[in-house]
């Protein structure tokens, strides 16, 4: 009975030392190395996997600490690290995202992963690291980021020389094209600047038929009034042909100024004019326009222009002029025309105001194009060009001009130069 006894309480230490040699067995014969190291981190045991991977025989690294193992920058902090994972140990899996390095006992570090793991045994802490060489896989995955990088290289190279053709043949077609449209522009300047000559030669020939005729007439009577006492008479024509001329030399002006602007050779030149000095140009504009009144016409300035302004003194005349003259011309005998000027909010503004025919409202949508005419106007010389040409003198100043008029209670042109 006794002996059976002991058989009994035999086989759990043979179960034991079975499981044990086992463990063994599996520890020492495994492809990954494993390090077991207690809670002050020294190596206790060392497979021989792990032989293999360091360099090191296990009876070289059982009892020294397993920072033996690491390279000397990391040595310090992985101290720490142990000692903060033996107070709160956590299973740690393969491939946790971390760059870890081990070193050899020749001195030489490679690349590894590790998991860690732990238990308790006689109430002794332990860890056990399973280690993994991955020298060849980061040289595949170097080789492979290279290989990457180069492929990215040439895609990019490829592409640079793709978009540097694209961008020559969208360059060569772009000049393609600007030459295209310059030639259809100076095509469409040449029918225009024929379409300009066509029409001043019948605008010239019927226009310059009324004053010539007037012309010839009146030097055709002066030549009857040749006593003291038919001076009025001889005065009467006199000033006939003085009008007719004006007139002509009108019609010439405005399609000279309209040439000239086609093929751009006006130029501009903004100058700094004083109050005093704007003041003189309107006076000089006015006493040159008054020559040209009705019978009873007067021509009122008002300016109450305090600053200095900025202008082109040669075209802000002529615009002035042009404004005037067709004021004179569509106004009644004894009527008075205002110039009315004033600075405010960065804009020079100069009126035109008068009582004459005035412009109606259908007309006024077609004031500014080229060769234009009020259906009221029709009987009064002119080119219907004059406004056209002020409203291209404007644009080169950068300025613009507004119009207020109803039939039969006069027009007042506004003329806006930025300042």
């Amino acid at each position: 009975m006794a002996i059976k006894n002991l058989f009994k309480l035999s086989n759990p230490a043979r179960e034991k030392e079975s499981n044990y040699h086992q463990f063994e067995a599996v520890f020492d014969f495994a492809t990954i190395g494993m390090v077991i190291v207690n809670s002050d981190g020294v190596i206790t045991n060392f497979n021989k996997f792990a032989e293999q991977q360091f360099g090191y025989g296990k009876d070289e690294v059982i009892g020294g600490t397993v920072e033996m193992l690491l390279p000397g920058p990391i040595t310090k902090r992985h101290v720490g690290h142990r000692e903060g994972f033996v107070k709160s140990p956590t299973n740690r899996p393969m491939g946790s995202g971390r760059d870890l390095f081990a070193k050899r006992k020749d001195g030489t570090v490679f690349p590894v992963e590790i998991s860690l793991s732990h238990y308790t045994r006689n109430n002794e802490s332990y860890v056990i690291a399973f280690i993994i060489d991955i020298t060849v896989r980061k040289n595949n995955e170097i080789a492979l980021k290279e290989s990457t990088d180069r492929i990215q290289q040439i895609n990019v190279e490829l592409e640079q020389k793709v978009d540097g053709r694209t961008k020559m043949l969208r360059e060569t077609l772009a000049e393609l094209e600007g030459s295209k449209e310059e030639l259809n522009e100076a095509l469409k300047k040449e029918r225009e600047l024929g379409d300009l000559k066509s029409r001043f030669v019948t605008l010239a020939s019927h226009e310059f038929r009324t004053p010539l005729s007037t012309i010839l007439s009146s030097a055709s009577l002066i030549d009857k009034y040749l006593k003291e006492e038919e001076h009025p008479k001889r005065k009467k024509h006199v000033d006939r042909i003085k009008e007719a001329v004006g007139n002509m030399r009108d019609i010439l002006e405005d399609f000279l100024s309209l040439g000239k602007l086609e093929e751009g050779q006006i130029d501009v030149n903004m100058e700094e004019l004083t109050n005093e000095q704007l003041r003189d140009d309107l006076s000089r504009v006015v006493a040159s326009m008054e020559q040209l009144t009705k019978p009873g016409q007067k021509i009122s300035v008002e300016c109450s222009v305090t600053s200095s302004v900025k202008l082109d003194r040669k075209l802000t005349g002529n615009i002035i002029s042009n404004l005037l003259s067709n004021a004179i011309k569509f106004s009644p005998d004894h009527s008075e025309i205002f110039i009315r000027c004033k600075s405010e909010k960065k804009l020079l503004s100069i009126e035109v105001q008068d009582s004459g025919i005035g412009i109606s409202e259908e007309d006024q949508k077609h004031l500014f194009e080229r060769f234009f005419r009020a259906k009221n106007a029709a009987n009064i010389q002119g080119t219907g060009l004059g406004l056209n040409i002020v409203v291209k003198y404007l644009e080169l100043m950068g300025g613009r001009i507004l119009c207020n008029s109803d039939i039969d209670e006069g027009t007042t042109f506004t003329v806006q130069i930025p300042q």
